[in-house]
């Protein structure tokens, strides 16, 4: 991919009525005052210096941690979220101050599950890498190598919002392999995406999709004893081979140190390292806990077999995906700190989703349990601020108690702890990497659009300005301005 320079066009001037349509021209007096404003903020190369320091000042600030700050203010320096707060911002001390009065800041927003770069667009064979069904247990195949940056729903992810998501292998196995959490920044490898210090995750999967491929092909599995059968003796193996590594290096470490016996060097017996297995490495890091579960499940037994597996080996389970019947052991769920990345209202497309709510985010989070609003789909991923405002609509018919900041939250904090980085990313507050939206009306409208995305301090996505794309296969395939 040629090196894109997309300038920071990044201000805001005159302040729009949260009623005017998106789609309505811009008045004259607007286009010159956001041409005035947009000098403010003058970074022609933000893949080549550092990110500039500003202040978003007069817009709702929507922090995603329990705070609204209506008007208020969110300070960005270095790329970080250095304060936030109502009212006026304190002085500038030398940022650029963009007044975004009349719209709304929010974190980013995160997407939990994603297949974008392994199955890209256009929707060919030949761009299907995301299900390596070769083996029921392929615990060794990494997403991160076949996430192909150049997929041009990336870019149209950003342009709805989104700043992280996790790419993660498909469900057509017991054990698919890892998955990989990624920053959406232009690049021209996929490790360049990964989000850093993020921590690698397995994707599992149970049910009906593991054994209808291995059942249509007179493998094992075609039941779901025949699931959790080849899942437990998949750790079972495991297990022996993290034993075995660890009385080896304990050997070593003995080596290491001053001999207790006269025997000559040349006398010690040899003692080899036990023969590396990729998908065993990642399944003992699974054991260490350096490794975060993903497991695709829909079905309340399923998951309840799951955490029964998981118990049995020594492992936890950081959330369980599509999950539609998670609402009926949300208690469980709770205590044994699981989350959930579901749907707003997919459900009864096959019969283990036949028992789906559309209360069941606001029932898990009632519950404690960190309710997961994920798109899966190359189109929800452009429009997740509008799933969550789905999933907060069902909770106030049911008259649940669920607030604005629980359901922005289902797509900003919570994805972030299922993906353990709520530490850096999630909420808007200070310390933080400065990953921000800028909509122009409130976001859980079905007509707010996002009007600047950052990421990191960088703008990344500038709604009113569309330069040449992130990706060269789109070069030539669409008019632009």
């Amino acid at each position: 991919m040629r090196p894109t320079v997309r300038p920071w066009l990044a201000a805001l001037a005159a302040a729009v009525a949260g009623s005017a349509s998106v789609l309505v021209a811009q008045e004259p007096a607007r286009s010159r005052a956001e041409a005035e404003a947009r000098a403010h903020l003058d970074v022609e190369k933000p893949f080549a210096e550092a990110a500039p320091s500003f202040v978003l000042r007069g817009g709702v600030v929507l922090t995603a941690a329990g705070k609204r700050h209506d008007p208020g203010w969110v300070v960005v320096r270095d790329g970080r979220i250095e304060a936030v707060g109502p009212g006026e911002p304190p002085p500038a001390g030398g940022a650029r101050v963009v007044d975004v009065s009349g719209r709304f800041v929010t974190p980013g927003l995160i997407d939990a599950h994603s297949h974008l770069g392994v199955y890209p667009a256009p929707d060919f064979k030949a761009h299907e890498d995301g299900n390596e069904m070769t083996a029921p247990v392929t615990a060794g195949a990494w997403a991160e190598h076949a996430v192909w940056p150049q997929d041009p729903g990336i870019e149209l992810a950003v342009a709805g919002g989104v700043t992280t998501m996790l790419v993660l292998p498909g469900s057509g196995n017991l054990i698919g392999g890892r998955g990989v959490t990624v920053h959406l920044v232009p690049a021209r490898g996929s490790r360049a995406m990964r989000f850093p210090g993020a921590p690698d995750v397995l994707k599992m999967a149970c049910g009906e999709n593991p054994k209808r491929v291995y059942g249509g092909k007179g493998q094992a599995p075609s039941t779901r004893m025949g699931n959790l059968r080849g899942q437990r003796e998949a750790f079972f193996a495991a297990q022996k081979y993290r034993e075995e590594w660890r009385q080896w290096n304990e050997r070593r470490e003995k080596r290491g140190a001053p001999a207790a016996s006269k025997r000559a060097p040349a006398e010690e017996k040899p003692d080899p390292a036990p023969v590396r297995d990729t998908g065993l490495d990642t399944l003992a890091e699974v054991l260490d806990g350096d490794v975060l579960v993903q497991w695709h499940c829909y079905r309340a037994d399923d998951m309840l077999n799951a955490i029964q597996l998981a118990d049995e080996v020594g492992f936890e389970i950081r959330t369980f995906h599509h999950a539609l019947e998670a609402y009926k052991i949300r208690d469980i769920l709770a205590a044994k700190h699981i989350a959930v990345a579901t749907w707003a209202d997919w459900w009864g497309f096959k019969i283990e989703a036949f028992d789906g709510i559309e209360e069941s985010a606001a029932l898990l989070a009632q519950a404690g349990v960190h309710a997961v609003i994920k798109s899966d789909s190359s189109l929800d991923i452009q429009r997740l601020n509008q799933e969550a405002a789905k999933a907060l609509a069902a909770a106030q018919r049911a008259g649940l108690p669920l607030t604005e900041d629980e359901a922005l939250r289902f797509v900003t904090a919570n994805p972030a702890w299922a993906l353990g980085i709520l530490n850096q990313v999630g909420t808007i507050e200070p310390g933080k990497r400065a990953d921000l939206v800028v909509w122009d009306r409130h976001p859980f409208s079905v007509y707010a659009s996002a009007q600047w995305v950052f990421v990191d301090g960088r703008l990344r996505y500038d709604r009113a300005r569309r330069d040449e794309p992130w990706s060269d296969f789109m070069l030539g395939q669409e008019v632009t301005p």
